[in-house]
């Protein structure tokens, strides 16, 4: 079965740190675009940082440009998000998700914006003041 694993997340305090993780379960990340999302209460989902795996060219939305950064380990065929200096707007449910994706760079699509069909389960992260 593929899926996505993930770990990580809990409770912090502004300015802290925390890092994800995303494990592929019965594949590898080898030729994926992987992306990180977050979901606030009462929001919209709204699309982080992505990683290609051909290149590891990365992606980061504005709000978390300099403070996050996504990463990966190929023989864990894990893919990580560490987050530093959080802030409470950071506050959220955050998922990882994954689609085919055997090209460098991102062919002028948005990195967030692709078709991603493997999801993980979630997890929370809040940030407290």
């Amino acid at each position: 079965q593929l899926r996505l694993e993930q770990s990580g997340g809990g409770l912090v305090q502004a300015g802290g740190s925390l890092r994800l993780s995303c494990t592929a379960t019965g594949f590898t990340l080898d030729q994926y675009a992987v992306g990180w999302f977050r979901q606030a209460p009462g929001k919209a989902r709204e699309g982080v940082s992505a990683i290609n795996t051909v290149d590891d060219s990365t992606y980061y939305a504005d709000s978390v440009k300099g403070r996050f950064t996504v990463s990966r380990d190929t023989a864990k065929k894990t893919v990580y998000l560490q987050m530093v200096s959080l802030e409470l707007e950071d506050t959220g449910v955050y998922y990882c998700a994954a689609v085919v994706w055997p090209h460098v760079g991102w062919g002028g699509l948005p990195p967030l914006g692709l078709d991603y069909d493997y999801w993980g389960q979630g997890t929370q992260v809040t940030v407290s003041s």
